[in-house]
């Protein structure tokens, strides 16, 4: 299935494009396999979740409405938020893609969601650390984060897209306020080792 996708890829998104989405599969493996999690899933999620990255703001919100999804002021304001779910409208229709874990993990990646899976956690970090997202330090200690504690991960991952979106003077989604919440609050509750305690570093 993979070169079918990455055919389809081809026609449908630039090149820069398909070299992120690469390195989002790729980090997705390397985070499966760092926490003992099913590599297939990942590479399949992070090799699909922008399927719809380049659809035109109509075709996103009547993929959307269609399917019955419940749409906010943000999401109408800015349909581009909604590619994450059509992702995983295309990665279903398209490709016959049925494991909800992976299809909630493609949905996941822009937003995150409370009480999200270890895979939606794991795509959600990695589509804005993999490597071609840059080196700078703050991108390199989430990256190092990424390997520690997945929840404190999100959480900083939600920090750093806040204040980018705060800097540039953009509409914040509230999802995004309730899943840096909701990971705040499970990376401080008492520990829950993600992986053996022998490989577990703390921060």
């Amino acid at each position: 299935m993979r070169e079918q996708v990455l055919a389809w890829l081809a026609d449908h998104v630039p090149a820069s494009r398909i070299e992120h989405i690469l390195g989002v599969e790729q980090m997705a493996l390397d985070l499966a396999a760092h926490y003992h999690l099913d590599a297939e899933k990942a590479a399949m999620a992070g090799l699909m979740h922008d399927l719809a990255k380049y659809f035109k703001p109509k075709q996103l919100l009547e993929m959307a409405q269609a399917e019955g999804l419940l749409l906010d002021e943000v999401d109408q304001a800015n349909p581009h938020l909604l590619h994450a779910d059509v992702s995983a409208i295309v990665a279903r229709d398209q490709f016959g893609v049925n494991d909800q874990e992976v299809l909630q993990a493609i949905q996941n990646h822009t937003l995150g969601r409370p009480g999200m899976s270890l895979l939606s956690c794991i795509i959600f970090v990695a589509d804005t650390l993999e490597p071609g997202r840059g080196n700078t330090p703050e991108l390199e200690a989430l990256r190092q984060i990424s390997r520690q504690d997945l929840y404190k991960a999100v959480w900083l991952t939600c920090d750093y897209s806040l204040k980018y979106l705060l800097e540039t003077r953009c509409l914040i989604h509230p999802r995004t306020i309730k899943t840096r919440n909701w990971a705040i609050q499970t990376a401080t509750k008492k520990q829950q080792p993600l992986q053996n305690s022998s490989h577990l570093t703390r921060v």
